[in-house]
């Protein structure tokens, strides 16, 4: 797969005996051995080197899954062997790991310095995805909508939707803020389908006219909140998401109601079978969170 994917890089045999430290006759005998077991030519030779047929280039994408899948794998049995208390390999979504690792992660890892932690975000679909093809072993999210057959959801953290802005705002105030002052400002909206722009089309309906939006639309959280620090902008955002700014004084929560509430946050996890590593990952978590309003 290294002289496959170097190859068609590259477009040199010998560059690519350089760069994956072979001969440049042993990468010839392999590019010939994988077509002669394939029975179809991959590359075309021409007098500055090789390019990929059509067939290759099919091939190419498999080839990099491959490679990542082994680096992975590579990964994973490293870390068991010279740590010795094993891996945890965990997703979750931008709010999750926002609102439940963000202040816990780090005190984990200084408390079990021989247990590798793998984190990735992973928002819904891909989240049942790397559960379905047993991809992970806990998985920090909202409770979903069905649960895995074979797993449970532990609810750890209560969740709503704020609106909030900068600190120095000029409705950044003590007093309630009622619908006319609310729909003065420009509010820095999610792209239409995502949950938090449903239910701000929603909470807008009460505006006695319609908002004003700022001209960038987007889901990307180092935009959001790069907007939200250096204009005088509203948003509308789950708590958990915006938690670890509003801790650090960098926005400030301007409305909420209990009419605005969300499914709690906190961990998917098998029901049987869970490696040492990640149950130690649970119980720290429950340990260290609890539900809040």
């Amino acid at each position: 797969m290294q002289v496959l994917l170097q190859l068609a890089e590259l477009g040199s045999v010998q560059r690519t005996a350089d760069a994956i430290g072979m001969t440049q006759s042993s990468v010839t005998q392999t590019l010939a051995y994988l077509e002669g077991l394939l029975e179809v030519r991959l590359f075309e030779r021409h007098a500055r080197g090789v390019r990929p047929t059509p067939a290759c280039t099919d091939l190419l994408p498999v080839a990099r899954r491959l490679m990542l899948g082994i680096a992975d794998s590579a990964e994973v049995v490293t870390a068991r062997q010279q740590q010795g208390e094993g891996v945890v390999r965990m997703v979750g979504s931008v709010g999750a790991i926002n609102g439940l690792l963000l202040d816990t992660l780090a005190d984990f890892c200084d408390r079990f310095p021989a247990t590798q932690v793998q984190l990735a975000e992973a928002e819904g679909d891909d989240q049942l995805l790397a559960i379905a093809r047993g991809e992970v072993d806990l998985v920090v999210c909202r409770r979903p909508a069905v649960t895995p057959e074979g797993w449970e959801f532990l609810a750890l953290r209560d969740d709503r939707f704020v609106v909030v802005a900068r600190t120095g705002h000029p409705m950044a105030c003590s007093r309630p803020l009622g619908w006319a002052e609310l729909a003065e400002p420009t509010w820095l909206l999610l792209p239409a389908g995502v949950g938090a722009r449903r239910r701000f089309d929603e909470f807008a309906r009460q505006f006695p006219h319609p908002p004003r939006a700022y001209p960038v639309v987007t889901r990307s959280v180092a935009m959001l909140w790069r907007l939200l620090r250096q204009r005088p902008l509203l948003a509308l955002l789950p708590l958990n998401l915006v938690r670890p700014l509003l801790d650090e004084g960098t926005l400030v929560e301007l409305w909420s109601s209990e009419a605005l509430t969300l499914e709690p946050i906190g961990i998917l996890q098998p029901k049987a079978g869970v490696s040492n590593a990640a149950k130690r990952m649970s119980e720290f978590l429950r340990a260290n969170q609890m539900l809040e309003p």
